[in-house]
């Protein structure tokens, strides 16, 4: 194919998420009537063509597409209602034209994405096509699967370089232009500034919006485009090639495969002058003939990877630039409104319809503004945008006169309404069954079936679940409904699809309430794309997710846990797997910190079993071997230092409540003699001897005469203070009403403290703030009146003077105890 004979075919340079790219573009192919539109995007997603001008489609949507092997990689191709790509395909569907992608196939996107190290660790980021700049490309890289990331995902995002280049992650999270890539430090963020400030604009942003978002003048804004993209291209074309080969190359090689799908369609009987190509404005210039055309073997040669591909959903959130998707805009939803306005041919009330809907949402939170107010915001736009020579007000135009006029000069007034009309909270959809792997087929059954469908939106919200039956219902699906869907929810969550949020219930210490917080993102639609290669449904991947962390658990801890998470997910099954694996760790272990979280996990599950409708009888032998164990190394593990006593602490309180609980299963009287000779001995960490002492108390087992000659020992003149105060620091961490109320306690710590040197005092004082730190204020107030009686003072004036503002000095000494050194005890 000649180059003279290529020129003849129309080249449509756009930027990707551009309203008037997309208006004028309508208009071009309504002149041209082309036989056959050629985009830009991956050309093997042909099925998923019909499925993009569905009726039942609506934008934001993307394409995806993954790897077919572990680690997940995937890419995407975003689309919104104003995308002009969308608009190519939407009419070559309604005029009978064909239409086809003819940028490299996924599989091979994937391949280079690989080879050129260029993965993103973060999410989705697709720059946008053909923006003027260099940068504005359409390919959005996505993510690494779990297994590959060792499950980590943030919000934030890596994007590529351009339309031209395809993914690239760049340092820092955010899609750079060539020039920021390829020019000196001093100049990388100069450049489209320079063009700001030549125009005489504040920012680039509202240069570009200005100068093309508002021309609707048909030749002037093709002109315009063809020749800011002509100049862009050959600013950075040297730097490109300089800087940066590999970049380059992979250019070359996208417009070298472009130009051969537009040589096909030339050759299939389409005449160039009825094939109209929509790529990104950068492209325009380097497609204008086919030299360098790419051959067969070329295309033969190129790297590829098994690849699937989806339809999915997407936000206007992750459209815009606030999530870190460097080609996306500020406003993706304030540009769905100037589309809406252009379709209309109401351009000109764009300023209207932004400054009511702000006054509207100020109203709906409480602050009114009158109609003269928005009239005068409106005006102010205009006057704003006259002196810039503007036809109308941009973005920054109607932000100032919002802040001025509806904020009445204070921005945190008009800051959230801003916000959502700017970003919108909207997200698209897919017609049922549209393209999904099974997986996503699955999860929508699901929330059909559980009346979750609602809680598929990106504003975030509150579920609140009652796992108990539903008597007042007749089907056992609707009596058990909460219970199923905590089952779901759990599922999610142990595979990392963040759909959904547990947090604290409001019914604490309820094993049968659960609060939840649902929020869709395109994050979890492609979290749910990675599981496809794990199961072909949610609960079959989440049982091979938790068969193979059960293989690999290395603790007790976290063998227990993942029974605990088989017990909340509903999969009986893996339980036997989970006792299995937990037995074989426990088995030859002294460890009582992980004995003892073992022996309250499976208290947990045994205690809700029921209202989980799930078998737990096979764990209670399990619950009895882990508690002896934690029994008869109690003592052991006492012999511990202060650090470590920490750690028992919680240990022996959840031993002692499971046997308080589980008296009927486990051993509680050999529990009760291990506490006893832990009270007893002088030997062990003095913390934990005090701790089971205030135990003791509080099962009745040691009298009060008991408790006073205990006290009386350990409080005794010449016991060192680490012994004495550290005893009593951890008597008082239990039933501390009873402590205040026992007035000899108080006389003896008294006389205990004032008998000690100053160097053994300042010792004591560490363990003593210790203690009293988690006392509440109620307790402290009790204490106060004690020591004041003890003293001979009123009360108030020992809370006065215990609750006063500490001096300087005192200060000073209490900032000399927070740095006293323990090595030498």
């Amino acid at each position: 194919m000649s180059g003279a004979s290529a020129a003849r075919v129309r080249l449509f340079g756009v930027r990707h998420l551009s309203p008037a790219g997309a208006w004028h573009l309508r208009r071009f192919l309504d002149e041209i009537r082309p036989t056959a539109v050629l985009i830009e995007g991956p050309s093997d997603a042909v099925d998923e063509l019909r499925h993009i001008v569905h009726k039942a489609t609506k934008p934001p949507i993307a394409i995806l597409a993954y790897t077919e092997e572990l680690p997940v990689r995937t890419v995407m191709w975003p689309l919104a209602s104003y995308s002009p790509e969308y608009e190519a395909l939407r009419w070559a569907s309604e005029h009978g034209a064909h239409a086809s992608f003819i940028d490299l196939p996924s599989r091979v996107v994937l391949a280079l994405q690989e080879r050129r190290g260029k993965t993103s660790a973060s999410g989705p980021e697709f720059p946008a096509a053909g923006d003027g700049r260099p940068d504005s490309g359409k390919v959005e890289q996505a993510t690494e699967s779990a297994e590959g990331r060792d499950g980590e995902r943030d919000a934030g995002g890596e994007s590529g370089i351009d339309e031209a280049e395809g993914p690239r992650s760049v340092p820092g999270g955010r899609s750079e232009d060539l020039a920021s890539e390829y020019l000196p430090p001093e100049e990388r963020e100069s450049l489209y500034d320079r063009i700001a400030a030549i125009a005489g604009e504040p920012d680039y942003d509202t240069y570009w919006e200005r100068h093309y978002e508002h021309n609707l003048s048909p030749q002037a804004y093709r002109e315009a485009i063809l020749a800011f993209s002509a100049s862009m291209r050959e600013m950075s074309i040297g730097e490109e090639r300089v800087r940066a080969a590999g970049e380059f190359a992979y250019n070359a090689v996208r417009e070298s495969y472009m130009k051969r799908r537009i040589a096909d369609a030339i050759a299939d009987g389409h005449e160039p002058e009825c094939i109209v190509v929509v790529c990104g404005a950068y492209h325009a210039s380097a497609l204008e003939n086919l030299d360098g055309a790419m051959t067969d073997e070329e295309i033969a040669g190129l790297p590829s990877v098994g690849a699937r591909r989806t339809m999915m959903p997407y936000s206007y959130y992750r459209l815009s630039s606030l999530s870190g998707y460097g080609a996306g805009n500020k406003a993706p939803g304030y540009y769905e409104l100037m589309w809406r306005c252009m379709e209309d041919s109401r351009m000109s009330e764009l300023p209207h319809y932004y400054m009511s809907s702000i006054a509207r949402k100020l109203r709906n939170s409480g602050t009114h503004r009158s109609t003269a107010e928005v009239i005068e915001a409106v005006r102010m736009a205009e006057s704003l945008a006259a002196l810039h020579d503007g036809g109308q007000p941009t973005l920054l135009d109607l932000h100032d006169a919002a802040r001025t006029l509806l904020g009445r000069g204070d921005l945190g007034v008009v800051a959230e309404a801003l916000a959502g009309l700017d970003v919108g909270t909207g997200i698209g959809s897919l017609a049922e069954g549209v393209s999904q792997t099974p997986v996503q087929d699955d999860l929508n059954r699901l929330l059909k079936q559980l009346k979750l469908e609602k809680y598929r939106t990106a504003v975030a919200q509150d579920l609140s679940l009652d796992l108990r039956e539903n008597r007042r219902v007749k089907s056992e699906e609707a009596a058990f409904l909460d219970l199923r869907r905590s089952y779901l929810l759990h599922r999610l969550e142990l595979l990392g699809i963040s759909l959904a949020k547990k947090m604290p219930s409001s019914q604490q210490g309820a094993n049968w309430a659960e609060h939840w917080v649902l929020q869709w993102t395109p994050e979890a639609e492609i979290q749910t794309v990675e599981a496809t290669l794990l199961g072909e449904t949610i609960e079959v991947a989440a049982g091979y997710t938790l068969a193979q962390k059960l293989a690999a658990c290395a603790s007790i801890a976290e063998a227990s846990s993942l029974i605990r998470t088989a017990c909340l997910c509903g999969m009986a099954s893996q339980l036997e797997a989970g006792t299995a694996a937990l037995e074989g760790l426990a088995a030859d272990s002294r460890d009582v910190v992980q004995l003892a979280e073992a022996v309250r996990q499976l208290s947990v599950i045994i205690s809700y079993g029921d209202v989980r409708r799930m078998d737990t009888a096979p764990l209670i032998p399990m619950l009895e071997k882990l508690f002896l164990r934690s029994s008869l190394f109690l003592l052991e593990a006492s012999a511990c230092n202060d650090e470590a006593a920490t750690e028992m602490v919680a240990a022996i309180n959840g031993l002692n409540g499971v046997a308080q609980e589980h008296a009927e299963a486990v051993d509680e009287a050999l529990w009760v003699r291990q506490l006893e000779e832990l009270s007893a001995r002088d030997d062990l960490n003095p913390r934990l001897s005090g701790f089971a002492c205030a135990i003791l108390m509080e099962r009745g087992v040691l009298s009060a005469a008991d408790c006073e000659q205990e006290v009386s020992r350990r409080l005794s003149p010449g016991v060192p203070a680490e012994l004495g105060s550290g005893w009593f620091e951890g008597l008082a961490q239990r039933n501390r009403y009873a402590l205040v109320s026992r007035m000899s306690l108080w006389e003896q710590l008294n006389d205990y403290m004032a008998g000690l040197d100053k160097e053994q005092f300042a010792r004591a004082l560490v363990f003593l703030r210790r203690a009293f730190s988690v006392f509440s204020a109620r307790e402290k107030v009790m204490v106060a009146e004690v020591l004041g009686e003890l003293w001979g003072v009123q009360p108030e004036q020992a809370a006065e003077l215990l609750g006063a503002e500490l001096s300087e000095k005192e200060s000073k000494q209490i900032e000399e105890l927070n740095d006293f050194d323990f090595e030498d005890f």
